[in-house]
C-alpha cells in the first residue's frame, strides 16, 4: 500500500517509530573530511528527518550499522570469556539500492558461507529493516546500473520526499499499523536506469585464461601508483575481511576483550603466514587479487552476481585516483587480448 503524508505526519510517524526502533541514515558530519573544513556523509542513528542527507551520496557505506569498523567479540580473564552483547531493538535504516543489494552480498559470506554463520553478523542482520531512499543517479564514480544493482525489492518502507510532505510505499506488515489512518496515494519508487559511468565487466570463460590473466604484465603498473593505503576497501560497500585484536586491561595480559577490525586485502602483508611467507609482496598483486576477487572468485563460488554494486566510493576515496571501472576496461582488455591469443 502507498500512501501521502503531511509534514506533520511524517514528523509524527518518526515520533512513534523510534520508540520501537533506532533509526540509522546518511548524516553529514561537519569539518571530519580528510581536507581542511570539508564534510563527510556517513550512516548513524539519527534523533530527527532533518538530519537525513538526501542528495549525496554517503562517503562511507550502510555496512558499517551491521559490521562496525571495531567491535568487540568477547571478554576474558585468566579463567573464562564471555560473548559480547549485541543489541537488542530493532533497526529502520534509510539506504539507497545499491547499499541494500550490498547487503544481501554481505549477508550471503557472512550468513551461508559453506554452511558457517558468523553470530555477530547474524544478530545484527536480524535487527534490520531497510528504508528505501529515493537516487538520483549518484555522481561521477556510480556505475550501478552496469552491475544490476540498480533495483532492489528488499525493503520494508520505500519514501519519496516531496514539497509539502512525503509519499511512502508500505510493504512490511509490521510497519502496516503505522499507517491506519494515513492518505492513500499511488507511489511507487522509481530507479536509476543509466548512470553517467559505465563499467565493462569481463567475462572469463575457464581456468586457462584465468591463470593466464594472473600473469598479464597489466597488474605491474600498480606498483608505482597503488600506495596500499586500504582507503578503497574501507570505503567498499561488500569488503568483508576483518582481523582481531587483543586489548588487554592494566598490567595483567589475562584480563581484556577480543575485537574484531576491519582489515584490507590491500595492505602491505594481509598475506602474510605463520613462517614467514607472503603470497603477494607488491601492490600490483595485492591490485589483481582485489579485482579477480570482485569481478570472478565470487560469481564463480556464489553463481549469482558480481561482489561489486557499482556504488564508487572506492574509486572516491583513493589517494591516486585510480579508477575502478578504468581498471575494469584493463582487465576486459587483457581477456580480449589473451583468448584471442589462444584461439577462442
Amino acid at each position: 500500500m502507498s500512501y501521502k503524508l503531511s509534514k506533520q505526519d511524517v514528523c509524527c510517524l518518526f515520533e512513534k517509530l523510534s520508540e520501537k526502533y533506532d533509526i540509522y541514515a546518511p548524516k553529514r558530519v561537519k569539518n571530519a573530511g580528510r581536507f581542511s573544513e570539508t564534510d563527510i556523509v556517513q550512516y548513524d542513528r539519527i534523533s530527527d528527518l532533518s538530519e537525513i542527507v538526501w542528495d549525496e551520496k554517503s562517503t562511507y557505506p550502510m555496512k558499517e550499522v551491521l559490521s562496525p569498523i571495531q567491535q568487540t567479540l568477547f571478554y576474558f580473564t585468566e579463567d573464562e570469556y564471555r560473548a559480547s552483547k549485541g543489541k537488542t531493538r530493532p533497526m529502520l535504516i534509510f539506504a539507497r539500492p545499491c547499499d541494500i543489494n550490498a547487503m544481501k552480498i554481505q549477508a550471503r559470506i557472512y550468513a551461508g558461507n559453506g554452511g558457517f554463520v558468523d553470530m555477530y553478523y547474524q544478530r545484527m542482520h536480524d535487527l534490520a529493516k531497510y528504508i528505501l531512499m529515493p537516487c538520483n543517479g549518484g555522481d561521477d564514480t556510480c556505475f550501478c546500473v552496469s552491475m544490476g544493482t540498480n533495483t532492489t525489492d528488499l525493503y520494508s518502507m520505500a519514501v519519496k520526499p516531496v514539497d509539502d510532505g512525503m509519499l511512502v510505499e508500505v510493504t512490511d506488515e509490521d510497519l502496516a499499523p503505522y499507517f491506519e489512518k494515513a492518505e492513500a496515494a499511488e507511489f511507487a519508487p522509481e530507479f536509476v536506469q543509466e548512470n553517467e559511468l559505465k563499467a565493462v565487466i569481463p567475462e572469463i570463460p575457464d581456468k586457462e585464461v584465468l591463470n593466464a590473466l594472473k600473469k598479464h604484465p597489466m597488474w605491474k603498473q600498480f606498483n608505482g601508483r597503488c600506495i596500499s593505503c586500504g582507503a578503497c576497501t574501507i570505503a567498499c560497500s561488500t569488503c568483508t575481511c576483518f582481523t582481531t585484536r587483543d586489548v588487554i586491561y592494566g598490567d595483567n595480559p589475562e584480563v581484556g576483550e577480543r575485537r574484531r577490525v576491519s582489515a584490507s586485502c590491500q595492505i602491505d602483508t594481509f598475506a602474510k603466514v605463520a613462517g614467514g611467507g607472503d603470497y603477494r609482496t607488491t601492490a600490483g598483486d595485492r591490485m589483481r587479487y582485489k579485482m579477480l576477487h570482485k569481478f570472478h572468485d565470487y560469481k564463480a563460488r556464489f553463481g549469482e552476481s558480481h561482489m561489486c554494486v557499482g556504488c564508487g566510493r572506492c574509486t572516491g576515496r583513493c589517494p591516486e585516483f585510480i579508477s575502478i571501472t578504468v581498471t575494469l576496461r584493463k582487465m576486459y582488455d587483457a581477456v580480449e587480448e589473451i583468448k584471442k591469443e589462444l584461439g577462442r
